[in-house]
């Protein structure tokens, strides 16, 4: 029987482009509000009766839109009121919002939880979330609706046989979890900017720096990626070697999926330089002795800091 396989399996064979601005954009940042114009998250999360991490996660997937204000981002009145006057709220907001484990995942398919991890190496859809266990193991989570709509649309991977190109590859050693969730998590944040320069840094955050370089030779725009680039989770600062697990998933390791992630940041610095170049700072453009130019990336000598001399 010829299985249909998900789309995700097969973006390593091809190109992959990162979602564009609206059209009509400009390519700038739209106008900031007023802080008046919104509601801060918290006040936000408690109207739709949301936990801070289920509202985080609401605001992750689009399910609630938000603006900027000068005082940082906040979920715009109109919104609320779109999202509490919907048909079903809360529990069909709540549903779509579900996260769940292997183990819960499996029992919502009526499948086993190593026939649901197999195709969640495979590609078949993209992790929502994961953590760091005790063990310094990775755990992945899954959106409910997601495992739901592929077994409706796909109900043949519930049962027989593994289709035979995904035991081939998982034989391998294929595991594609960390890079869907990485393309799921660009894509997030690439749509909640038009701002060239931001979108090139987010294509950047999944690139580790060695990568980075070779894709990137000028240092001065390496360091306006690095100022801007956001984080693709948060870390609490004293998680240790937690925090080596993590940048080691949230970083593109497969050399097809670096190659992909280089040639959608090299169009985006394209775009990002037609706007502006990088910042050059005074103090780094200043000549040296023999005509040398000290790289943002070379720290001076300890000599050099102590007595402030360049």
């Amino acid at each position: 029987m010829t299985v249909q396989m998900h789309a995700g399996l097969k973006e390593r064979q091809g190109p992959w482009a990162p979602p564009g601005p609206e059209p009509g954009s400009s390519g700038e940042e739209p106008r900031p509000a007023r802080a008046g114009e919104g509601v801060a998250f918290g006040a936000a999360a408690r109207a739709l009766g949301l936990k801070p991490r289920e509202f985080e996660l609401a605001v992750q997937l689009g399910e609630v839109r938000t603006l900027t204000t000068d005082a940082g981002p906040r979920v715009a009145r109109a919104e609320l009121v779109r999202l509490t006057t919907a048909e079903g709220f809360p529990e069909a907001l709540a549903a779509r919002l579900r996260v769940v484990g292997t183990a819960d995942g499996a029992e919502l398919l009526d499948i086993s939880p190593g026939r649901l991890t197999r195709l969640a190496r495979g590609g078949f859809f993209a992790p929502v979330r994961f953590y760091v266990n005790r063990y310094r193991a990775v755990v992945w989570l899954y959106l409910a609706a997601d495992l739901t709509e592929l077994g409706a649309r796909q109900p043949e991977l519930l049962s027989g046989r593994t289709p035979p190109g995904l035991s081939a590859a998982l034989a391998a050693g294929e595991d594609r979890r960390a890079e869907t969730w990485r393309s799921r998590r660009i894509g997030q944040l690439l749509t909640r900017t038009e701002e060239p320069w931001a979108r090139a840094a987010v294509l950047a955050s999944a690139l580790g720096p060695d990568d980075l370089a070779s894709v990137v030779g000028d240092p001065y725009e390496r360091s306006q990626l690095r100022e801007l680039r956001p984080a693709l989770v948060r870390v609490r600062p004293d998680s240790g070697p937690v925090r080596e697990v993590i940048d080691r998933t949230v970083t593109a390791d497969d050399p097809r999926e670096i190659l992909r992630y280089g040639a959608a940041l090299t169009e985006a610095l394209r775009n990002a330089r037609a706007l502006r170049p990088a910042p050059c700072p005074e103090a780094e453009e200043t000549p040296h002795r023999g005509g040398r130019h000290r790289s943002p990336d070379r720290p001076r000598g300890l000599w050099r800091r102590l007595t402030g001399r360049r």
